[in-house]
C-alpha cells in the first residue's frame, strides 16, 4: 500500500511547534449506498490503534508528549490533524503513515465510535438548523457524494461492521493523499518520512469533477420538515461550483457581500432594518464538486413570512441588480481580510496547503484569486449570479401551520416554477 502522495513542507519561524496535516482524498462523498458514514467512522477509529500501538499505547505516547492529535471527515476527504513539537516530530510524524498503512480497526474500539456516532445523529435531530439543512441537501443532492451529512444516515450506521471498514480503510489511499507540514520544520525530516511516503504522485481528480448538481427532483422547489416549535429555520440556495472554478471567486465576493460580518447586506436587511432573524448568514464551503450556496435564517413563527420575503428579495437582486461599488469595495476588502485571517496560524496554513493540493490547485492559489479580485465588476458578478444561481430551492423546519403558509409565499414567489 502506497504511502503520502505528496508532501508539502512550509517553514515557519515558531518557537519550535510543528503542524502537520494529512489530508486522505477519501471522504463522505466516497461513502457507498448503504454505508453512508462509514468513512466518519473509519476515520474516527484510525486514532484508535494503528502500526504497533494499540489505543492505549497511542494515547500514551500523543498526550505524553503533550502534543494534540484528531480525525475529521469532510465530505471530500479525511483530515488527521497533528500538533506537536520539533523534537517530538521524529516519534509521532510515523503515526500518520501507520494510519494509512496500518489501522488496527478493533471490533471494541468501533462499537465505541460507531456509539458516538449514533448519538450524534440524535442530536443533530433535536436540531432545527441541522434538519433544515439536511431536507435542503436531500432536495439539492439527492442520492450523490453530498446529499448526506458526514455523520452519515442512522440506519446505515447501525449497521456496518468490522468487515465494511476493512474494505473502507484498503481503499483509503486510492485517491491519493497530501501530508502539509507547517511551523519549524526538524532535522532529519527526510529520514523520518523515508519509507512513509513512498508513493508516486497522482494526478488530482479536479478535471474529472463536473459540476455536478446531484440528483435534484425535477420541478421540486422546496422540501418541508415539521417540528413543533416556536422557531422557524429558512434556507434558501443552490448547489454551484467547485472550488477553483474560474467563476467561484465572484460567488466568494458575493458571499462576502451577503453573509460576512455585522455589515453583511443579510445581517442588515433582517436584523438591523427589520429586526426578524435570531440569526443570518451566508453557507459556501470550498468543495471538490458543486459546492452549496446557501443563505439562512432563524427567526420566530410571526416573523417568519417577512424573513423568507426578504430572503427572496435578497437573493433576486443578485440576478436583477448590479452591486454598488462601495458594496463592492467592501466585499473585497472582506475577501482579502478572510484570506489573511485564515492563515495566521501554523495549523491553518498547513490545513489550506493541503487541501488546495488535494483539490488540485496551485500553492498560490488564493493569492492569484487577490491578484484577479481588481478584474471583477458589479456587471461581471450579476454575470456569473444569473448563469450559477437561477434555481435555488428552500428548506423549512419549524411547525406545521407556518409551513404551509411559507409554502404558499414561496410558490407565489419568482422562483419556484423555474425550470429544474
Amino acid at each position: 500500500m502506497s504511502g503520502f502522495t505528496e508532501v508539502v513542507i512550509d517553514p515557519i519561524a515558531t518557537t519550535g511547534v510543528l503542524s502537520a496535516k494529512l489530508w486522505i482524498r477519501r471522504g463522505s462523498g466516497d461513502d457507498p449506498l448503504g454505508q453512508r458514514g462509514g468513512h466518519q467512522l473509519l476515520g474516527s477509529v484510525l486514532s484508535r490503534g494503528c502500526g504497533p500501538l494499540d489505543h492505549v499505547q497511542l494515547a500514551d505516547l500523543v498526550e505524553g508528549c503533550g502534543a494534540g492529535l484528531r480525525c475529521d471527515t469532510h465530505e471530500d476527504g479525511i483530515l488527521v490533524s497533528l500538533k506537536c513539537t520539533q523534537n517530538d516530530a521524529d516519534r509521532l510524524l510515523p503515526i500518520l503513515g501507520w494510519m494509512l498503512q496500518r489501522p488496527h480497526l478493533n471490533p471494541a474500539q468501533i462499537a465505541l465510535e460507531k456509539e458516538l456516532s449514533l448519538q450524534a445523529l440524535q442530536r443533530q435531530q433535536e436540531d432545527p438548523f441541522q434538519r433544515a439543512f439536511d431536507g435542503w441537501r436531500q432536495l439539492a443532492y439527492g442520492k450523490g457524494p453530498y446529499g448526506h451529512d458526514p455523520l452519515g444516515v442512522t440506519a446505515d450506521v447501525e449497521a456496518l461492521d468490522q468487515n465494511q471498514l476493512i474494505a473502507l480503510a484498503a481503499a483509503i489511499n486510492d485517491g491519493g493523499s497530501v501530508l502539509a507540514l507547517s511551523g519549524t520544520i526538524p532535522e532529519g525530516l527526510q529520514d523520518i518520512l523515508q519509507g512513509l511516503g513512498d508513493g508516486e504522485p497522482q494526478a488530482s481528480s479536479q478535471g474529472e469533477s463536473a459540476v455536478d448538481n446531484g440528483s435534484q427532483k425535477l420541478g421540486q422547489t422546496s422540501t418541508l420538515n415539521s417540528v413543533e416549535t416556536e422557531q422557524v429555520v429558512l434556507m434558501l440556495g443552490q448547489a454551484t461550483l467547485p472550488h477553483g472554478h474560474p467563476d467561484d471567486l465572484a460567488l466568494r465576493v458575493l458571499q462576502a457581500h451577503l453573509g460576512s460580518g455585522m455589515s453583511s447586506l443579510l445581517f442588515r436587511r433582517l436584523r438591523e432594518d427589520h429586526g426578524v432573524a435570531y440569526d443570518v448568514g451566508l453557507h459556501h464551503p470550498a468543495r471538490q464538486r458543486s459546492a452549496p450556496f446557501v443563505m439562512h435564517a432563524s427567526t420566530g413563527v410571526e416573523r417568519a413570512q417577512l424573513t423568507l420575503e426578504l430572503l427572496m428579495r435578497s437573493w433576486e437582486e443578485l440576478l436583477d441588480s448590479v452591486i454598488e461599488q462601495t458594496d463592492l469595495d467592501l466585499a473585497m476588502a472582506k475577501f482579502r481580510g478572510q484570506l489573511a485571517h485564515a492563515s495566521q496560524t501554523t495549523g491553518q496554513r498547513a490545513e489550506r496547503r493541503a487541501q488546495l493540493r488535494a483539490l488540485g490547485l496551485p500553492d498560490d492559489h488564493d493569492r492569484r484569486c487577490v491578484d484577479q479580485l481588481n478584474s471583477l465588476s458589479g456587471v461581471a458578478l450579476k454575470t456569473v449570479a444569473l448563469q450559477h444561481l437561477k434555481q435555488p430551492i428552500l428548506s423549512l423546519c419549524g411547525p406545521a401551520s407556518s409551513l404551509s403558509m411559507l409554502e404558499s409565499v414561496w410558490g407565489d414567489g419568482p422562483f419556484h416554477s423555474a425550470e429544474a
